[in-house]
């Protein structure tokens, strides 16, 4: 599934007419790149959500043949979501066979999503989360086993301990993660929630895993002066060509 229904704020001007999801890096639009580098591991059913901009994303893929991939569209054109409400609606498109590829739309890495999925798979975790050592505002905390037990606002200072962990590992959340189906099972109340939320309160009872990806690129391209940075990181990463994929 891809996170495509953000308003893109911090995106302007890029985004006074189009949705985050049709920014162009290279010409590229940021769907088409996450669209193509799912595609390069050999992911070919996909859920994408849409709230801004709705009709062009819709028009976008129409005009590129949903890639030869069989792309089905979770519209949140009434109300935005979040990640976790966004997911919890898309829930019966994404269905309960196998683990599910989360992956937000103005994220650009060349991290091994087939070596993620596959841990995911081979484990006994609720979800597998890729993060990073990297400065940010918010951490994810993690214990010695690797597994979810809390998050920390470095600004305000704001804490959650899911339970006492002497030194707790602060990493950073790379917006791209792997989640078993068995996850809907702990959706929280409401409609609109974000999907830190949800993992933070399945993780009281449930195993929350990182998956640290330190080596190689990763770039939020979520702001303007992102794009130009974006342009020089983009040749880097494999994408699956088109239109012969």
């Amino acid at each position: 599934m891809i996170f495509a229904a953000g308003l893109g704020t911090r995106l302007k001007p890029y985004t006074l007419d189009r949705p985050k999801a049709l920014v162009e890096v290279n010409g590229m639009p940021l769907l088409e790149i996450c669209i193509r580098r799912l595609l390069f591991f050999g992911f070919r059913d996909i859920v994408i959500n849409v709230h801004h901009y709705a009709d062009q994303v819709v028009r976008f893929l129409e005009s590129k043949n949903n890639f030869q991939a069989n792309i089905q569209i979770s519209d949140e054109s009434d109300l935005l979501l979040d990640t976790g409400g966004g997911l919890k609606r898309a829930a019966t498109l994404l269905g309960n066979e196998a683990p599910v590829l989360l992956h937000n739309t103005d994220i650009l890495s060349d991290l091994d999503l087939a070596a993620l999925y596959r841990t995911q798979q081979s484990s006994e975790a609720l979800a597998t989360l890729a993060v990073r050592h990297r400065k940010t505002s918010r951490y994810l905390l993690f214990d010695e086993q690797q597994q979810l037990c809390g998050w920390k606002n470095e600004k305000t200072g704001d804490t959650i301990n899911i339970r006492p962990v002497k030194n707790p590992e602060a990493l950073a959340f790379s917006g791209i993660q792997v989640v078993d189906p068995k996850i809907f099972d702990f959706f929280l109340q409401g409609e609109v929630f974000s999907v830190v939320d949800l993992y933070l309160k399945a993780a009281e009872t449930q195993s929350i895993k990182a998956f640290v990806h330190d080596k190689g690129h990763w770039l939020d391209a979520g702001k303007p002066e992102k794009i130009k940075e974006a342009a020089s990181l983009l040749p880097s990463i494999d994408l699956s060509p088109y239109p012969s994929i």
